[in-house]
């Protein structure tokens, strides 16, 4: 493998792509955001008569439900990024091949793309973020700038192994399984709209492993200012170790499929 970083130079490939695709996004991106506050928080929240004990520290359902459903909405991002499109790249487009004919290496085309998925990532977290803004659900400034990154690293901690996983696939037909079995489960017990520990002891455990729940926790922390530096860091280091070893698995698995 080249020793040489190349990875930056495919940045106008990426530009080009957004440029054409941005108009199918808006939906998605700036509209659901929106949705889902008055929906889920507005006025589902108006039923909800909870007090902080209850929901992890937050003083409305509204300020309990907007960081969760923040940190899911980065995950979904993803699964939409690296599923399809990877496959198409390899199997229909084979975009793939004309990239590493070039001095590009395999690894420079993984880390380009996961690039731009934290670009996407971090736009669209930040469209939330206002929105959120706009029904006065942050404690303080840094708290959302922190926030905004750490969804960012939470939709590379995600990309990094799907595009592993996808890039070694030979059709399209394990996705829907990816979809149902993975990111609907993960979207709805990863304590976005309730406390995990109304699931019960077995699925509290379960829950409390799975990558959402630690982008949720450490999001409404940082959200609502109740910040506990321990387990941040747990946090913090459990998507980085994710987000690291699914990048060397994803250039493992794209050099077998594309060389060996």
């Amino acid at each position: 493998m080249s020793t040489t970083f190349l990875a930056p130079r495919l940045v106008d490939y990426w530009l080009t792509v957004a440029k054409r695709t941005w108009k199918g996004t808006v939906v998605s991106s700036f509209v659901v955001p929106f949705l889902y506050i008055v929906a889920m928080g507005v006025l589902l929240g108006g039923f909800v008569h909870a007090g902080p004990a209850k929901l992890d520290g937050a003083t409305s359902y509204l300020a309990f439900v907007a960081p969760g459903m923040v940190a899911a909405q980065s995950m979904t991002t993803v699964f939409g990024e690296v599923t399809y499109p990877v496959m198409g790249m390899i199997k229909w487009h084979r975009v793939y091949y004309s990239m590493i004919a070039t001095p590009l290496s395999v690894r420079d085309v993984v880390l380009a793309q996961l690039g731009f998925i934290a670009f996407r990532v971090g736009l669209v977290a930040a469209v939330f973020m206002s929105v959120m803004g706009a029904f006065g659900v942050f404690s303080s400034v840094w708290g959302v700038l922190v926030a905004w990154l750490v969804q960012v690293l939470i939709g590379i901690a995600f990309a990094a192994p799907i595009f592993g996983f996808s890039a070694g696939l030979k059709d399209e037909s394990a996705f829907s399984l990816i979809f149902r079995l993975g990111m609907i489960p993960l979207f709805l017990f990863s304590g976005a709209f309730f406390p995990v520990s109304n699931l019960g002891p077995a699925l509290e455990w379960f829950a409390r492993l799975t990558p959402l729940w630690h982008g949720v926790d450490l999001t409404r922390m940082l959200v609502l200012g109740n910040l506990d530096g321990t387990t941040a860091l747990v946090h913090v280091g459990y998507l980085l170790g994710l987000a690291c070893l699914g990048t060397w698995w994803a250039v493992h698995r794209l050099t077998r499929r594309l060389i060996t």
